[in-house]
């Protein structure tokens, strides 16, 4: 068997230059895949990522009727028993940040806004999602403040700025009345439109107080050391308060909408790249078509000669085997290093398409994924059509007529 290894590689490097092209046409085409994969999945965990900090988090602990009706009415009791609870259930839960979330009024001296009202415990959110780091004007409050920080959108829609008063009316828990006067020490610009147009923070004992609800969260979020144990964590919180009428959702059963929505956004992508494949394929049949043609002499004289066809085919076999690996290895290679210098230093818009993206609520940038799940699935599949395509002179060799061949 070491023989035939020997001759496949020495045989591979007889013609360097056709050697170089295929490897080279590999190579490139396993760069290309991957970079397009690298963005098209960039732009979604981009978004994902920016949803699970600053809106639902990987894992959501609430009240099992709080998914149907977003109500108050479903808030549940939350204090160190709970939160020890919750820690005990599974030892991959990293972190815990209550929230209580309700829709309410702002307003100024003349306009009155919708707003989204969120109490939350600073320290935590800025551990959980750099929050601080969102602040453009004014300061972050404390967890005892009352006091409010608002979206920098919203900020504007109502022509307030930091220093200015916030007038918040709403119903609090059980249909009682909550409405206050805040003044207002922060603005903050968030990644998500939604978010930045819509969300007043304030801490979470003081958004207890007004809404009559002392003591009572809506939702905990909850980080997993991890984003592979996720599910885990959240099939052992459902097993640990099955009886307490509490249910724990990931990320992805909070936001089916948001996964139909990528899966459609790649729908194109994912044609291109099986266009792409069917073109690289093309491209790899003429050169194996070229070079299986040069070489039909050859084979009819190493079969005229008692080289049987089995061992021919296993030794051409060979020779394709090592082309593809090297070229997939190779475009392997060169790719990472394209898609990690890309990740680290992602490619930033200019101009109009800047704009059109910030109005989106994203930030102006085309992230690159750095999965690896990316680079050795698309290599795997730039092997595979090599391998089919050089399935050719391997059919040539069993179907080759001995004296056709030695006339060629």
């Amino acid at each position: 068997m070491l023989t035939y290894f020997k001759l496949a590689w020495r045989n591979i490097w007889r013609n360097r230059r056709r050697t170089f092209i295929t490897v080279s046409a590999i190579i490139f085409a396993v760069i290309v895949a991957v970079f397009m994969q690298s963005m098209n999945r960039g732009s979604h965990e981009m978004i994902l990522d920016n949803m699970v900090r600053f809106s639902t988090g990987y894992v959501q602990l609430q009240d099992y009727r709080y998914e149907d009706e977003s109500s108050l009415d479903n808030s549940f009791y939350y204090d160190d028993s709970v939160r020890e609870r919750v820690l005990e259930a599974d030892q991959n839960i990293d972190m815990i940040l209550p929230r209580i979330e309700t829709f309410m009024l702002a307003a100024n001296d003349a306009a009155t806004r919708g707003s989204i009202l969120l109490g939350i415990d600073p320290e935590k959110e800025h551990r959980f999602n750099e929050l601080k780091n969102r602040l453009t004007d004014g300061r972050f409050f404390d967890k005892d403040d009352s006091a409010v920080m608002l979206g920098a959108g919203l900020a504007e829609r109502l022509h307030l700025t930091v220093g200015d008063t916030l007038v918040l009316m709403g119903r609090g828990r059980f249909g009682m009345s909550a409405s206050g006067l805040y003044e207002i020490v922060g603005l903050l610009e968030f990644p998500l439109r939604d978010l930045n147009n819509q969300v007043v923070l304030m801490p979470l004992p003081e958004a207890q107080f007004l809404l009559s609800a002392d003591g009572h969260i809506t939702s905990l979020l909850i980080a997993p050391h991890q984003e592979r144990h996720t599910g885990s964590v959240a099939r052992s919180l459902n097993e640990k308060f099955a009886d307490d009428e509490l249910a724990a959702y990931t990320w992805d059963e909070l936001l089916p909408e948001l996964l139909e929505l990528f899966e459609f956004d790649l729908a194109v992508p994912n044609l291109l790249t099986v266009v792409l494949y069917i073109v690289i394929g093309f491209g790899f049949f003429g050169t194996i078509l070229t070079m299986t043609m040069e070489r039909l002499r050859e084979f009819g004289v190493l079969l005229s000669v008692g080289m049987k066809r089995g061992k021919l085919a296993l030794v051409v076999f060979l020779e394709t085997l090592f082309i593809s690996v090297i070229g997939v290895l190779t475009g392997v290679v060169v790719s990472w290093l394209i898609i990690y210098y890309f990740h680290r230093n992602p490619i930033e818009l200019t101009g109009d398409a800047a704009q059109a993206v910030i109005d989106m609520g994203w930030d102006p940038v085309l992230p690159m994924s750095f999965a690896a799940d990316q680079f050795y699935t698309q290599g795997f599949f730039v092997f595979t059509v090599a391998m089919i395509v050089f399935l050719f002179p391997l059919v040539k060799i069993v179907t080759l007529n001995i004296l056709e061949a030695a006339r060629s």
